[in-house]
């Protein structure tokens, strides 16, 4: 059974547009997505080992957040373990500006 990812041209959570970057907010906004991406951006790992690096998630949300983002292409599974893929890798660096941002954003604000 193919997990049911965002797929731009579809409504999603949120909005019925069907804007791409709708479907897009509404994947990454989905509990432990940015952790995983965030992880294989690192190095690719099989399933215990990158339930391990994200604190132990449940094995059945990261079997749906893999499934999810493999049906949206931005990882896959060869020999080693999963991958980003070149879209997964575009993704991680398109957000380089967000985390540079929020790095600012946490200087100026300081701790709650």
């Amino acid at each position: 059974m193919e997990a049911r990812a965002p797929r731009p041209g579809k409504p999603v959570r949120g909005s019925s547009s069907g804007r791409p970057v709708m479907a897009a907010l509404d994947l990454l906004g989905r509990r432990w997505t940015m952790r995983i991406l965030w992880e294989l951006s690192q190095a690719p790992s099989g399933f215990r080992e990158l339930q391990r690096r994200c604190e132990r998630m449940s094995s059945s949300v990261l079997s749906t957040r893999i499934e999810e983002l493999s049906a949206a292409r931005l990882l896959v599974l060869h020999g080693d373990g999963y991958h980003l893929t070149r879209l997964g890798r575009d993704l991680v660096e398109a957000l380089s500006p967000l985390d540079a941002w929020s790095r600012r954003w946490a200087e100026e604000v300081g701790p709650w």
